[in-house]
């Protein structure tokens, strides 16, 4: 586990040990940015989909159980966990396994909408605190040429990210049109999730 000091003065004030079970830099500079101490222990979990799950189910379950897999040694944290997955005429597209795979994933997604869902889940073992939620960004895509997506490509971005694009990064050139969270899309839908922790007592405003 490694602690993050607080970078961001201002904003938010941590109330109680704040666990982000995510390796996320996305999610990491969200929690900066609000101004927050926490600390990063990444949860590893099986993230098969089980027949017929849909997506709010899935991403639900998996940010539940890395939540409780930290929370496990934990009880006293509260943890944070999040999973993010893009979704395309009903199937879920996860990370490419290669180059080709991501130019094949991008190529089906061009001049087209599809739906990037995040779920959140927080939980403390102590009290048996528990809020989770999952949110849907509906997302259209430029048209593509097979030339865009083999430069896209080339330039790494998007090796490690489901579906294929980043789109804080390099990858905002394909997006045309966003329906819903912008946040949402990175890796935690921001709104949503400072509403809950709040309501939760996690945090508070600084003054």
């Amino acid at each position: 586990m490694s602690h993050v000091g607080k970078e961001a003065s201002g904003g938010f004030v941590t109330l109680c040990p704040l666990i982000l079970a995510s390796a996320s830099p996305r999610r990491q500079r969200f929690l900066y940015e609000l101004g927050l101490e926490f600390t990063v222990n990444p949860a590893g979990v099986d993230e098969q989909n089980f027949p017929g799950e849909n997506p709010a189910r899935f991403v639900l379950r998996l940010a539940e159980n890395k939540a409780q897999a930290v929370a496990g040694g934990n009880p006293d944290s509260c943890v944070l966990a999040a999973d993010t997955i893009v979704v395309l005429d009903e199937e879920i597209l996860g990370k490419p396994l290669d180059s080709l795979d991501a130019e094949r994933m991008l190529a089906r997604m061009s001049g087209r909408w599809h739906e990037v869902w995040t779920a959140y889940c927080l939980c403390r073992r102590s009290d048996k605190m528990m809020a989770k939620r999952a949110v849907c960004t509906r997302v259209l895509f430029r048209k593509l040429t097979p030339e865009l997506c083999r430069a896209y490509v080339r330039t790494g971005e998007p090796l490690d990210k489901a579906g294929s694009y980043g789109l804080q990064g390099r990858g905002g050139f394909l997006v045309e049109r966003i329906e819903g969270s912008y946040s949402n899309v990175i890796g935690l839908p921001m709104a949503e999730l400072v509403t809950d922790l709040l309501r939760l007592k996690i945090i508070r405003p600084e003054v």
